[in-house]
């Protein structure tokens, strides 16, 4: 009787599920922004990314989902090119995200100007890029800014700007941030650190 009943509730949510899909199919159909983007979605993740024809049927469906104004999809688009290190199409996408304050996408186009997806390095766009990232509380593109002010890679060197954002990515909850930022507030009011002062303590 267990498995009867079982079986039945089983055959029932695999009807409703492919009635469910149906209807959203249909309503894709007319141009259903998110029915198209609720019908793509689930094919670009997991295991559905990982077999490249239901892949490329989920892209399908948020493309059209993205086309009439379902942002989520355009996101999603974004991240699946830059996974598949297509760049410059995701580099065309992302940027929209970030526009929009999506703080992942403002990440990785700053990775993909500073390391050169495009084909060449641009650190001005990669710093604008990670400030935007930065506004919006991601720690590592603050510690990036740091880096960039650091070794003067687009920008003239700044021991304060450089200071200022470890700060930024240790208020962000990144330790090495806090660990730099300490490191040079000490040196600025001259409290000796590293090992030179680690090795003075030792004879005291």
């Amino acid at each position: 009787m267990k498995k009867t009943l079982l079986s039945l509730t089983l055959l029932l949510t695999l009807n409703l599920s492919a009635s469910s899909k149906a209807e959203l199919k249909a309503q894709c159909a007319k141009d259903d922004a998110k029915a198209c983007y609720e019908l793509g979605f689930p094919l670009t993740q997991g295991e559905n990314a990982k077999a490249q024809d239901v892949l490329e049927e989920g892209m399908a469906y948020l493309r059209k989902a993205c086309l009439y104004g379902e942002n989520r999809a355009c996101d999603v688009m974004g991240d699946r090119y830059y996974q598949d290190k297509n760049y410059i199409i995701a580099t065309e996408y992302l940027t929209k995200s970030c526009n929009r304050g999506v703080k992942t996408a403002c990440e990785s186009v700053g990775v993909i100007y500073r390391d050169g997806h495009l084909n060449k390095h641009d650190d001005v766009k990669a710093r604008e890029f990670f400030e935007k990232a930065c506004e919006l509380k991601s720690a590592s593109s603050c510690f990036n800014i740091a880096i960039i002010y650091r070794g003067g890679f687009g920008v003239k060197k700044s021991r304060s700007q450089e200071k200022a954002f470890y700060k930024k990515a240790c208020d962000a909850n990144l330790t090495v941030g806090c660990e730099r930022f300490i490191e040079l507030d000490n040196e600025d009011k001259g409290i000796e650190t590293g090992f030179i002062a680690t090795i003075k303590n030792w004879f005291k």
